[in-house]
């Protein structure tokens, strides 16, 4: 178990390891070459800049037996939380993987490919956020990953206030390569993955004048549900600290579940009632949703990238880039269309839900009574519902960049797409269930309905969506004069973009035809134009001073400045501080502020309920664009210190500390309910059934941390070579209001603002020894407090514990062009620690897959 306590004895470990290493008098200093580092347009020779910057290489993705891009990113330290992957099935972003840099969602993280915006996904996680979707990036075609861990603004603009993860792809690449790998579940679930790469790579830019390179990656995971887990597939939780039996009450009358259909209807049990809701009586009957939920999708992508370079003078070069991926997402939605109250349709004429009555008529073969009747049931001869998500991700670049007079530049232009199709089936057709329902031509107390009515109720819909981003870059960088202290440089640019969403409805949908339906309409779209400048000020030989500043202006609202400050100090060669603050900006999404129609479910305790007071009770959410809302601004200032006594050894300790004014979103349904807010509308009984809300710059965010990472190589002619690299990040505040005007509340180490650990931790340790290198890295998750609104009892556990896992990697390369690979992932077969607030785990921080093995094998031509 990781101890916080243990850290200074880590840190003095690593530097003390230094003291092993043996000083070559004789060995000269290397010249280095000026780069552009993530964060700066600036060209610099020095590899810590003002700012802390994670380089994540292909050697060390190679080793860590990772085979996607978001299982690389999403394991670093500063992903704190609030992002998800494809695990979240019940979404408009099913199948997608984004992070999110301290914690303040992927919408505030800014993915970059080779410094410029791709495409966000054509559709918005929480209705709201727009994201770079990790799944449509390639992986075998990255060169590095770098991760700017503060904010960007005055460089980047909007969605850069948490950092910046730019993903660079290979450049110069000469060569070809080849690898396969397999991997499979080694608990039983039966989930596999297969993976290939194809790499072709011709001609060097320095030397020939050109350089042309393909990539080409595939992978395909087999689809998991829950009831292949052995220890989620009863969900029957009743032996854990607040556990319940999480099955779904159904066939009954009246709204009462004690009043149950004569004979068993579809896969049901009669069990007892409390152990589902405690505190009630009696036997009810009920289904197990595990067979229909999806906790990972089935997959299939295909990601392609072809570049070219070539040199039209010896100071200029041209070169051009493709992406293309296409992704296919398969999963079960849901168990059959649930029939009872607050079943609804949309009324597109008037922009509204309307209720369908779902009481059996007098006569109905289903009706026991004399009278019309409320019925609680599912349509099971209808059969599960099922989606199938295909995407499909563009980017077209082209550009010139050169040296000329003293200057470096850069022009470019793109396109970027990112388009989706949602395929559904066995939704429920809204008229041919009132039809049926009439006439009686559906019995839903009986099984073995009549196939002419099982598919007539049947209903297949398409949901089209689409996002495009265009635009065009120009960068120069150049160095203006000499002071005393050395040379002050200097970068400009100019970028323009236009963004548009276009998320539309099925027809289904639009016609009214649809049974509770899902409704994520979005269309609108925004011109760009910016301009920022930096300079970089030596004061002294040991200090600069950097300065930048970016005005943007948007069509839809306005004008936003980001200005930031930053100061590099080296008083000795192996000390460094740094230090920087800035200001900075997330303009509204085009979901937040333009025309935009959201229905989605939810759940929420609600306390007034009148038959299961105190009980979660699912509800229909109702959401609104604001046009006039205002940039979120930010505030960031970051402190730091590198210690580097030899080139094998590091330490780096870096504060972070954010505050984020004017908040975009929705107020809390949870406090609605509480306050009796008229937002929240009943039914007849009293029991939810609508709240509505609208987007609106709210309360303010607080977050600070720490960042810890540290590297120390040890090289021996005997044992090999040994290389420990270490991320780690401590959350000490994440504080705002519930509710605008409230007192703020820290959510730091609890899951009030979703799941926030307090630690969270990678590192690893590579062992190279001849022909075998071998990597075991640690990868924790700690624990955290559950939300006073989540424990419905005494018997609910406090906190949620740790989670801490390994993962390992061997690879051989004794064989000519080739090396095999062995990695096992979760290697101690540890499952997700329990939380009662979710189905077992929190996806955010786990995954159930356990224990799972790859076998791989790479070939160089």
């Amino acid at each position: 178990m990781f101890k916080p306590s243990l850290l200074p004895l880590a840190i003095t470990a690593v530097l003390a390891a230094s003291a092993l290493h043996a000083e070559d008098a004789d060995k000269k200093p290397t010249q280095l070459e000026a780069v552009t580092v993530t964060g700066s347009n600036i060209k610099t020779t020095d590899t810590e800049g003002p700012s802390p910057v994670q380089v994540i290489s292909a050697d060390q993705i190679k080793v860590s037996g990772k085979t996607t891009l978001p299982d690389v990113l999403r394991s670093i330290s500063a992903n704190t939380g609030n992002s998800v992957n494809e695990q979240l099935t019940g979404s408009f972003s099913a199948g997608t993987a984004g992070i999110s840099l301290r914690g303040l969602g992927q919408k505030n993280t800014l993915v970059l490919v080779d410094g410029k915006r791709v495409a966000n996904y054509a559709t918005a996680y929480e209705l709201q956020d727009t994201f770079v979707d990790l799944n449509a990036l390639p992986l075998a075609a990255v060169e590095r990953v770098e991760v700017l861990k503060d904010g960007a603004s005055a460089v980047y603009g909007s969605d850069a206030i948490a950092g910046v993860v730019n993903i660079i792809l290979k450049q110069n690449y000469q060569g070809a390569e080849a690898g396969v790998s397999i991997g499979g579940s080694t608990e039983g679930t039966g989930q596999t993955s297969n993976n290939f790469h194809l790499l072709l790579g011709h001609g060097d830019v320095k030397k020939d004048g050109y350089n042309v390179f393909f990539a080409l990656d595939g992978t395909r995971g087999s689809q998991l549900n829950q009831d292949d887990v052995s220890w989620l597939r009863n969900n029957d939780f009743r032996d854990k600290p607040g556990g319940r039996l999480n099955w779904v009450p159904t066939n009954y009358y009246n709204n009462d579940p004690n009043q149950g259909f004569a004979n068993a209807v579809g896969p049901v049990r009669r069990v007892p009632y409390g152990a589902i809701t405690p505190g009630k009586s009696g036997d009810t009957w009920a289904y197990n949703p595990a067979p229909y939920t999806s906790l990972i999708p089935g997959v299939e992508r295909y990601h392609a990238v072809l570049r070219a370079t070539v040199k039209l003078t010896d100071t200029i070069d041209a070169y051009g880039e493709a992406i293309y991926s296409r992704s296919h997402a398969a999963f079960v939605f849901s168990a059959p269309l649930a029939i009872g109250s607050g079943l609804r349709a949309w009324d597109n004429a008037n922009q509204k839900l309307v209720n369908i009555d779902t009481a059996l008529p007098a006569g109905n073969p289903a009706n026991p009574y004399g009278v019309p009747t409320p019925v609680n049931t599912n349509l099971w001869d209808v059969g599960q519902r099922n989606k199938r998500d295909r995407t499909i991700f563009t980017r077209f670049l082209g550009g010139v960049k050169g040296h000329i007079g003293g200057w470096d530049w850069d022009v470019s232009a793109e396109h970027s797409e990112s388009s989706l199709k949602e395929y559904v089936t066995n939704f429920g057709n809204r008229y041919a269930f009132q039809s049926l329902l009439a006439s009686g031509g559906y019995d839903f107390a009986a099984n073995g309905n009549p196939a002419a009515a099982t598919d007539a109720l049947r209903l297949a819909t398409t949901r089209p969506a689409v996002s495009r981003l265009t635009a065009v870059n120009a960068t120069a960088s150049t160095q203006l004069f000499d002071l005393p202290a050395g040379t002050v440089g200097f970068a400009a640019g100019y970028e323009f973009r236009n963004e548009s969403i276009n998320s539309r409805t099925s027809e289904a949908v639009l016609s009214g035809s649809e049974l509770r339906p899902a409704i994520d309409i979005i269309r609108g779209s925004r011109d760009v134009h910016a301009g920022y400048a930096e300079f970089n000020v030596p004061i002294l030989s040991t200090l600069e001073v950097g300065i930048a500043g970016r005005l943007d202006h948007y069509s839809d609202f306005g004008n936003a400045f980001a200005p930031k400050f930053s100061l590099r100090y080296q008083p000795l060669d192996w000390l460094l501080l740094r230090g920087s603050y800035s200001r900075g900006f997330r303009a509204p999404s085009l979901p937040e502020i333009t025309h935009s129609t959201a229905v989605s479910y939810s759940t929420v305790v609600d306390p007034y309920d009148p038959i299961t007071p105190g009980q979660r009770r699912g509800y229909t959410d109702v959401f609104a664009a604001n046009p006039k809302l205002r940039p979120e601004r930010s505030e960031n200032y970051n402190a730091g210190f590198v210690i580097s006594p030899g080139v094998d050894t590091s330490v780096g300790i870096d504060y972070y500390h954010i505050v984020q004014h004017g908040i975009i979103g929705p107020d809390d349904d949870a406090t609605l309910v509480l306050r009796k807010d008229p937002r929240v509308q009943r039914d007849a009984q009293g029991r939810i059934t609508i709240i509505t809300n609208q987007y609106k710059n709210q309360q303010s965010l607080t977050t600070d941390g720490v960042d810890i990472d540290f590297h120390q190589a040890l090289h021996t002619s005997r044992y090999g070579d040994f290389i420990l690299n270490g991320n780690l990040t401590r959350l000490l505040k994440y504080s705002q209001p519930l509710v605008a005007g409230d007192a703020p509340i820290n959510g730091a180490g609890t899951n009030i603002f979703g799941s926030l650990p307090k630690w969270r931790g990678t590192t690893g340790l590579t062992w190279s020894l001849g022909d075998f290198a071998s990597t075991l890295t640690w990868y924790y998750v700690g624990g955290y407090k559950q939300n006073p609104e989540n424990r419905l009892s005494a018997a609910y556990p406090e906190s949620v514990k740790n989670w801490s896992t390994f993962d390992l990697s061997v690879a051989y390369t004794g064989i000519a062009h080739t090396t095999l690979t062995l990695a096992i992932q979760n290697l101690q077969n540890r499952r997700p620690p329990w939380d009662p607030s979710h189905t077992y785990y929190d996806i955010t921080q786990a995954d159930p897959r356990g224990r799972y093995a790859y076998v791989g094998v790479n070939y160089t031509f």
